[in-house]
């Protein structure tokens, strides 16, 4: 433990600096006393400053790291179960199935998010939910039948282009109003989530990390390979389930309320490993989700455009880190020893 401990203080200091950060600064200006005082239940000068902190940016700051730590462990199991460095959450399929429930939603049923109350909302995100499950399920049936991991990578990949296949033909025949609601809310958004919604999102995500954790011995087993896996006594197809059902309740969760947010799955996990410079699970992976939440903050301060009350899609700016990232990776990778 105390090798690693320079890489939990880092990130710990980070996780601190960066949650305060995100409550301070935005598109209206707010002292960081102030913000202070409204979080330990002061009176604020201003009765809409406490609205701003306690209705937008804190529900929002929650959202941002509970995401970006669960699509890096989604990205970290895939990783390990596929003996991959390139793949992520969406390497299955899950998300794709996502996009497809919201397309079949937004585009064939006429409904559009900006127009919705909190039903229309409860649609959106139950359809998110079923499209995810409805692949997640398709790739289990798949995993008892397939042996390969490689053969069922294939088979995830090409699900998602079916369902691809099948948004692009909603969004042909969809009027031009639908079709940019759509790509609106393809472009990812971490403030989506409501005081309200928070509870809901907390529960799915919270579950799916502790999940996560259980994973961590059948993880450092796969990394030596099946058939070593199961000399330890290690179920391999019950792991392989275990791991894919984990990843899609955290994909499908992220998915239906954020919207589909791109590389923070794909990269976290090489900065957790570049951070310990091991592929032991049992500091990988808390290092991973506090790595996932550091990075989600960041991004999300990141959107705020200075001096102006526009704010960027969420997924113009996770390519900035992530690129970078996977590039040096792909560079580097017989340096890289991951996965042996």
């Amino acid at each position: 433990m105390q090798k690693y401990s320079k890489a939990y203080y880092i990130l710990a200091i980070s996780f601190i600096v960066l949650f305060f950060g995100n409550l301070v600064y935005g598109s209206v200006n707010i002292p960081a006393k102030e913000v202070m005082n409204i979080l330990f239940g002061g009176e604020s000068p201003k009765a809409s400053w406490s609205m701003i902190i306690l209705n937008s940016r804190l529900p929002q700051c929650i959202t941002a790291l509970l995401s970006g730590a669960s699509l890096a462990i989604s990205g970290l199991l895939l990783q390990t179960l596929f003996r991959n460095p390139l793949a992520g959450p969406s390497i299955l399929g899950i998300s794709d199935g996502a996009n497809l429930g919201v397309a079949a939603v937004m585009l064939y049923t006429g409904g559009v998010i900006g127009g919705m109350g909190g039903g229309g909302y409860l649609t959106i995100v139950l359809a998110a939910l079923a499209g995810s499950l409805a692949v997640l399920a398709i790739i289990i049936w798949f995993s008892q039948k397939v042996k390969s991991n490689v053969m069922l990578l294939i088979i995830g990949i090409m699900i998602g282009y079916l369902a691809s296949s099948l948004i692009s033909i909603l969004n042909y025949h969809a009027s031009a109003d639908k079709v940019h609601q759509f790509v609106m809310w393809g472009m990812g958004d971490f403030s989506g989530v409501s005081l309200e919604k928070l509870p809901y999102f907390t529960c799915f995500t919270v579950v799916g990390l502790i999940y996560s954790l259980l994973l961590i011995k059948p993880l450092n087993a796969l990394l030596l390979g099946e058939m070593y896996a199961a000399n330890l006594g290690i179920n391999v197809r019950s792991a392989r389930i275990s791991i894919l059902l984990c990843t899609g309740i955290l994909t499908a969760t992220i998915t239906a309320f954020c919207g589909p947010v791109s590389f923070i799955g794909l990269a976290v996990p090489h900065v957790a490993r570049m951070l310990l410079g091991t592929s032991n699970h049992k500091h990988l992976v808390p290092v991973t989700i506090l790595s996932g939440a550091c990075i989600a903050l960041l991004c999300n301060m990141l959107t705020v455009v200075p001096g102006s009350s526009n704010m960027l899609p969420l997924n113009a700016v996770t390519p900035m880190i992530g690129a970078p990232i996977i590039i040096y990776v792909i560079v580097n990778r017989k340096n890289l020893q991951y996965f042996n």
